[in-house]
């Protein structure tokens, strides 16, 4: 079991957009950050809510970290609008660039987190060669496009089986999140897997946050 308590990163997806800065004062207290999806319509065929100028008008609501989910093509072109709207960390899906490498040294220099994200059909050795460069490693639980989703895909519970296996033989602190299907039932079962980061969204909105909280960092 992990020796630190697990975290949230709250899905600011699943607040209620119509009093989105209501919404963070009142989760702030019980998120560790906040989980910013984006999406041109390439990569995923919908377009997600947040781009950079509204990301930067809600950076002053709140101290919490912000990451930004890139479910984009050739993510490097947005990395400096997002770090100039005040986000600290970076997921980027490994097929969707050129140049892997390139864009964890671009992060790198500039001084930002930066994580790669896994889609139901990548398998870890896509990025094995990576972790030891990477802030976070973030498994995706559900397919695009799928919101409220009430199951973990099988195969994303293995990743995460692998990738803690790998963290712990090659001696890196790299942190494990999983993002799709966060529910009661599911957030258990990741924790002992070797999650350390879940992406909670109406499992936090919708019911008692300050229960749901103490719960999931009582795991």
């Amino acid at each position: 079991m992990n020796a630190t308590s697990l975290k949230a990163s709250v899905s600011l997806w699943s607040a209620d957009l119509s009093n989105l800065a209501s919404e963070i004062q009142r989760i702030d207290p019980y998120a560790d950050s906040y989980h910013l999806d984006v999406s041109d319509g390439t990569y995923a065929t919908s377009l997600l809510l947040f781009f950079p100028d509204l990301v930067k008008s809600i950076r002053g609501i709140t101290e919490k970290p912000f990451e930004v989910h890139l479910i984009t093509q050739r993510p490097e072109r947005w990395v400096d609008a997002f770090l100039a709207s005040g986000v600290n960390r970076i997921l980027f899906y490994p097929e969707t660039t050129e140049s892997i490498s390139g864009l964890i040294d671009t992060a790198r220099r500039r001084n930002v987190g930066i994580g790669i994200s896994l889609a139901l059909e990548t398998p870890v050795s896509t990025i094995e060669e990576y972790l030891g460069r990477l802030d976070v490693a973030c498994v995706v639980g559900t397919g695009f496009d799928v919101k409220g989703a009430p199951e973990v895909a099988e195969v994303a519970y293995e990743k995460v089986r692998q990738l803690a296996a790998i963290r712990q033989r090659r001696r890196l602190s790299f942190e494990i999140e999983a993002d799709g299907a966060i529910r009661r039932h599911t957030v258990p079962r990741l924790r002992q897997c070797g999650v350390d980061i879940v992406v909670p969204g109406s499992l936090i909105f919708n019911g008692d946050a300050r229960e749901t909280s103490q719960w999931m960092h009582s795991l």
